[in-house]
C-alpha cells in the first residue's frame, strides 16, 4: 500500500513542499530512505521505528521504502520523523489516508513517541499559509513562533499516540495562539548610566537614526563596549515584517528562545574575535546563518575589531553592501538576509595608550601603522562614522550623569526614522538613509549651496571615494532629519565630515568623544 504525506523543508530561510511517500511492500524486512536524504534524515528509521512501537503501534515485517520528493534537492534535519511515522501508519492500514489530506506534518520524534522541537517552524508556517494548508501539525515548543502566522490553524499534540487518536476521531485540538508582547530595555541598560562621552553618545544617536556603521576608537576602559551595548535601547521597535524575518533566521539557525519570540526586540550579536569566517558570514558543509544574518535588523558589535583576522573582516564587505549573504555550494546556493548596523570598537595602537593623555604609549609609528592596517581600506570606507572615545577622568566617574536617557533619545530617533520612511515610501526594502542608493539620495536631497561647496571641497582634500562621498551625504541627511529640516545645511555637512578618518593609515577622526 502506498501513502503520501505532505511536509516541508528549508532552503535558507524559505520553505518548500516535500511529499513523503511511503510504500510498505512484501519482501525482506528493511527500511530504505531515498530522495537525497542527509545523515540525520536517514537515522530517522531508528527513531521512527522505536517511536511507533513504544506508542502502541505495529511495524509489520515488510520492505518499507520512503521517498522524499522532490528527489533532486538535499533534505536535512529531523522534521521528517513525524510525516514518515504517519506515512507508515497509513501505508500499513493503521490509519485512513483521508485524515492526512490538506494537512502538513513536521516534527522530530523521541524514542517514546514524544514530539520534540525543530528548526524553521516560522518559515514552514508562512509557507503553509501561502500554499493553503488547512492545518499545520507540529511540536508544541514551536507553537510560539508558528503562531505569529495568525491565520493558520495549528495543532500541537504532545505525543504521536495523542495525534493518531485525534486523527482517528476527526477532532484535532487547535493549539492556543501565543500573544506577543514587546518589552524594551529589559536588562536595565540606559544611556543615562554613561558618564561624559557626549560626542560618542551623539554619534550613536546619529547612527541609530540613519542605520549607519560606526567605529569607536579609544584606550582601554574608555567605555566603548558600554556605549555599544546601549545602542539597541535607542533603536526603534521592529515592525511586524521585520520581526518575522528575525525570528525566522534565528529559528533556522537553531538559536531561537521563547524570550526572543515574546520580546520581539532587535538582535544584538557580539561574537568573539576568534570566530571563523564561516561563523561570522555563514557557511559550513550544511550551510547555516552566520553572525551577520543573526544580527539582521539589529546590531553586530565587534569588540576589539582589529584583533579579528583580516580575511574574516574583509568577509563583511559584501554583506555590508548587499544586505545579504549568498552561500554557494555545488548542489545549490543559499541566501540569508544580512541588513545590520556594524559597531566596531578598537584601540588606537597595540598598547592602547596612543590617545590616552594619562598614559604613555611605547608603540612605534611602524607598529601603529601596521596595527591600523588590519582593517582594509575598502572595509574602512564602508564604515560611515569613525569616532574617538576619550578616557573619562576618574574624579568624574562618581558624578551624576549629565546625558539624556535612552527613552528620550529613542523618541528623537523614531521621529527621524518616520521622516525617512516617508522619504523612501516608494523604495521597497529601504527604511533609512544608510540603505539608500547614493546617487538617488544625492539627486533627491535638497542641499544648501554652501553645504554643497563644503562637501565638494572636503571630499577633494580628504581624498574621499565616490562611496565615501555618498556616505558623508547620507550621514548629513540623517543629522538634518534629527533637526527636522528638509534642507541639508553647512553645519550638518561639517558634523558628518568630522566622522570621516583623515587618512587610510590613521583612521582616527578629528572629533573626540568629549567634543559637543
Amino acid at each position: 500500500m502506498l501513502a503520501a504525506v505532505r511536509s516541508a523543508a528549508l532552503v535558507g530561510i524559505d520553505a518548500y513542499d516535500v511529499i513523503v511517500e511511503v510504500d510498505a511492500a512484501q519482501g525482506l524486512p528493511q527500511w530504505t530512505i531515498v530522495g537525497l536524504a542527509a545523515s540525520a534524515v536517514k537515522e530517522s528509521r531508528e527513531r521512527v521505528g522505536a517511536a511507533l512501537v513504544n506508542s502502541g503501534f505495529k511495524v509489520p515485517p515488510r520492505r518499507i521504502t520512503v521517498n522524499l520528493a522532490p528527489a533532486d534537492i538535499r533534505k536535512e534535519g529531523t522534521a521528517f520523523d513525524l510525516p514518515i511515522a504517519i506515512g507508515i501508519l497509513v501505508a500499513t492500514g493503521q490509519l485512513e489516508s483521508a485524515v492526512v489530506a490538506e494537512r502538513m506534518f513536521v516534527g522530530e520524534l523521541g524514542l517514546d513517541g514524544a514530539l520534540r522541537t525543530m528548526r524553521g517552524a516560522l518559515s514552514i508556517a508562512r509557507h503553509a499559509l501561502r500554499t493553503r494548508v488547512a492545518t499545520l501539525i507540529l511540536p508544541a515548543p514551536n507553537v510560539a513562533e508558528a503562531s505569529r502566522v495568525s491565520a493558520l490553524a495549528l495543532c500541537a499534540p504532545s505525543t504521536l499516540a495523542d495525534l493518531v487518536r485525534e486523527l482517528r476521531a476527526g477532532t484535532l485540538t487547535r493549539a492556543v495562539e501565543v500573544s506577543v508582547a514587546s518589552t524594551r530595555n529589559g536588562d536595565g541598560t540606559d544611556f543615562a548610566d554613561v558618564v561624559g562621552q557626549q560626542g560618542a553618545k551623539r554619534a550613536l544617536e546619529v547612527a541609530a537614526a540613519g542605520g549607519h556603521n560606526v567605529l569607536l576608537i579609544g584606550p582601554p576602559g574608555a567605555g566603548k563596549t558600554m556605549l555599544a551595548r546601549r545602542l539597541p535601547t535607542i533603536l526603534p521597535p521592529l515592525t511586524e515584517e521585520e520581526a518575522l524575518e528575525v525570528i525566522a533566521i534565528h529559528s533556522v539557525a537553531g538559536v531561537l528562545s521563547r524570550s526572543d519570540v515574546s520580546e520581539g526586540a532587535r538582535p544584538f550579536r557580539a561574537p568573539h574575535h576568534s570566530i571563523s569566517c564561516a561563523g561570522l558570514i555563514g557557511g559550513g558543509s550544511l550551510p547555516r546563518p552566520g553572525e551577520v544574518s543573526l544580527a539582521h535588523h539589529g546590531v553586530l558589535f565587534l569588540d576589539e575589531m582589529l584583533e579579528f583576522p583580516r580575511h574574516v573582516l574583509d568577509g563583511l564587505r559584501q554583506p555590508m553592501e548587499d544586505a545579504k549573504v549568498v552561500i554557494a555550494r555545488a548542489s545549490q546556493a543559499v541566501t540569508y538576509p544580512a541588513r545590520f548596523t556594524l559597531i566596531g570598537a578598537s584601540n588606537p595602537c597595540p598598547c592602547g595608550r596612543a590617545a590616552d593623555p594619562l598614559g604613555v604609549c611605547n608603540c612605534s609609528a611602524t607598529d601603529i601603522e601596521r596595527y591600523n592596517a588590519r582593517i582594509s581600506g575598502p572595509l574602512a570606507d564602508r564604515i560611515d562614522m569613525h569616532v574617538t572615545v576619550g578616557a573619562v577622568a576618574l574624579r568624574d566617574l562618581s558624578g551624576a550623569s549629565n546625558g539624556d536617557s535612552s527613552p528620550s533619545i529613542r523618541t528623537r530617533v523614531e521621529r527621524a526614522r518616520a521622516i525617512q520612511r516617508r522619504r523612501f515610501a516608494l523604495k521597497p526594502g529601504i527604511s533609512c538613509n544608510a540603505y539608500a542608493i547614493g546617487r538617488w539620495l544625492d539627486a533627491n536631497t535638497p542641499v544648501h549651496a554652501e553645504a554643497r561647496t563644503l562637501l565638494h571641497t572636503a571630499a577633494e582634500r580628504l581624498g574621499l571615494s565616490a562611496r565615501g562621498y555618498h556616505r558623508v551625504l547620507k550621514v548629513a541627511r540623517t543629522i538634518a532629519d534629527l533637526d527636522d529640516v528638509k534642507e541639508v545645511a553647512p553645519a550638518h555637512v561639517a558634523e558628518a565630515l568630522r566622522y570621516r578618518p583623515l587618512s587610510r593609515t590613521a583612521p582616527i577622526p578629528t572629533t573626540t568623544a568629549n567634543s559637543p
